[in-house]
């Protein structure tokens, strides 16, 4: 089961207004908006997008790795090496 079963909608809540965000850049380009306000949308959405990944780690490392370290062994290694790639990408980006 997923980590984030319990969040499901408001993560779904948050996708679509980051969709609109984003379907809000297009029509910017589309309709020749000023270089400076299209950048300023595009570092809101890059703002939201980060949030939604940082609360979706969290609750990966609540829900999933918790559970792998209690039970132990590689699957818990695993788990752990799997939450720490994901932050380093989340990081590097």
């Amino acid at each position: 089961m997923a980590g984030y079963i319990d969040t499901k909608q408001d993560h779904q809540r948050r996708l679509r207004r980051i969709e609109g965000q984003i379907r809000g850049l297009q029509r910017m380009v589309e309709d020749d908006k000023y270089c400076i306000d299209i950048l300023t949308q595009v570092s809101a959405a890059s703002s939201a997008l980060q949030s939604f990944a940082i609360a979706l780690l969290e609750e990966h490392m609540a829900h999933c790795v918790a559970e792998a370290t209690r039970k132990g062994g590689e699957e818990a290694q695993l788990k752990v090496k799997e939450a720490a790639d994901a932050i380093a990408r989340l990081v590097r980006s």
